[in-house]
């Protein structure tokens, strides 16, 4: 393998390790949401945040009438594109 084809696999690799992260922590905020965590707790602040930030385009792309099924729709939908879009940049390269 030279060295620039292994250098494109390990890009592939952190890209998906990237983009698990970023699902993760739109998956964890969901759940956390649907348990009704603590809000004052600073975990469940930190991880709001980042979620937040992570879904500023999608959070409230959906009108539903129940404010869980706007969350798990808004941050669902953000942790899906981001799992789909860094997967498929990964095994882009690694193909290269």
């Amino acid at each position: 393998m030279s060295r620039s084809r292994n250098g494109s696999a390990q890009a592939g690799t952190v890209v998906a390790v990237v983009a698990d992260v970023l699902a993760f922590i739109l998956g964890l905020w969901i759940l956390m949401y649907l348990l009704d965590a603590n809000p004052g707790n600073d975990l469940v602040h930190a991880v709001r945040n980042a979620a937040n930030w992570l879904a500023g385009w999608s959070h409230d792309l959906f009108t539903f009438d129940e404010a869980w099924e706007r969350v798990v729709a808004g941050y669902g939908l953000a942790a899906v594109v981001y799992l789909l879009v860094g997967h498929a940049v990964a095994h882009r390269l690694h193909r290269n």
